[in-house]
């Protein structure tokens, strides 16, 4: 069928999953898709390859090809593109768009929530991070990454809920039922959660968030202790934006409504549903329509220098490349 004239991509590349949609002009959705994670924590070529088929899958939905890409802005949010050279490298790539510009899903998830008005959002979702805009400047929270940050993320509440579960194993502390069925994912054998540990990524940890949420809920006291201080991480995190004058809070992620419950009732009062999400956040700066905000000089992020020309194999290919991540 083809393009009847521009369209515009909005990518939502996250640690769980990449999301892209394609909009025409009037804002009409012409597809949406999803592929795996796109974060540069993974690989740069292989969150380039998760862009890709995702973008492909939603062309694919309008009987989009290849070619109608050079009549096609997009505008692509990305999980740790914080990272010293990063988007340095992710410029480089070859690509098959009329234009393309990368911002970090934070940001995405911000203009999305607000629209590209001045607020803030909290993400907890398989990381967190906290992105505040206001009087046209960037102001970053956290977000360092997992597991030396990322705290009341999926991630940290997996990875505190197996430590626990070690301890329960050794008869440290006691066997609770959350313990119970997070050892039995490991034939409640402990040596066992050691070897899956050793290549265990984020979203693998991630995988015990809602089991430990479920168990907290029905009163287990161990995942009563992690959900309190995951709540207190965020809330710790909204109330800095608080502190900066910005009232205008979200909070997002798929981790957003379970966690939201454990806050303090004045924050949980505070916060406002997003208006729209990270991929429509990507549409706004696809479509040139917001002026990209500067970020606060004593946010700057101090990056480990190993990233630097070792992105294309830092922690290997699960899998090979498919021929959609051709540009």
């Amino acid at each position: 069928m083809g393009t009847r004239g521009t369209t515009y991509l909005g990518i939502d590349g996250g640690g769980t999953r990449c999301r892209a949609r394609i909009e025409e002009e009037n804002g009409e959705v012409l597809g949406e898709a999803n592929s795996g994670p796109a974060t540069t924590r993974i690989g740069l070529e292989e969150a380039w390859c998760s862009i890709m088929e995702a973008t492909q899958a939603a062309a694919a939905q309008t009987g989009l090809t290849h070619e109608d890409f050079a009549r096609m802005h997009a505008g692509i949010g990305l999980a740790g593109l914080g990272r010293r050279g990063a988007e340095a490298a992710l410029n480089k790539i070859p690509h098959p768009f009329a234009s393309v510009i990368f911002i970090s899903d934070g940001l995405a998830a911000c203009l999305g929530a607000h629209s590209g008005a001045d607020g803030a959002i909290v993400v907890a979702g398989t990381g967190s991070v906290g992105v505040g805009l206001i009087e046209g400047r960037e102001i970053r929270l956290a977000g360092y990454g997992f597991p030396v940050s990322d705290e009341g993320s999926g991630a940290d509440i997996g990875l505190q809920v197996v430590r626990q579960a070690l301890r329960a194993a050794d008869h440290r502390s006691a066997l609770t039922p959350l313990l119970s069925e997070v050892l039995g994912a490991f034939d409640h054998d402990p040596y066992q959660a050691v070897a899956w540990s050793e290549e265990a990524r984020a979203t693998d940890y991630a995988v015990f968030a809602p089991i430990v949420m479920r168990h907290a809920n029905e009163g287990d006291p161990v995942g009563r202790r992690i959900v309190e201080r995951a709540a207190d991480a965020i809330g710790d995190l909204l109330d800095l934006f608080l502190a900066k004058g910005i009232d205008r809070l979200s909070l997002v992620g798929g981790l957003a409504d379970a966690i939201t419950p454990w806050l303090t009732p004045d924050l949980r009062g505070r916060l406002r549903r997003p208006d729209a999400d990270a991929a429509a956040g990507a549409l706004l700066v696809a479509r040139g329509q917001l002026n990209l905000p500067k970020r606060e000089p004593d946010m700057n992020r101090l990056q480990s220098s190993a990233f630097d020309g070792a992105w294309n194999h830092s922690h290997g290919y699960r899998r090979s490349r498919s021929p959609l991540c051709r540009s």
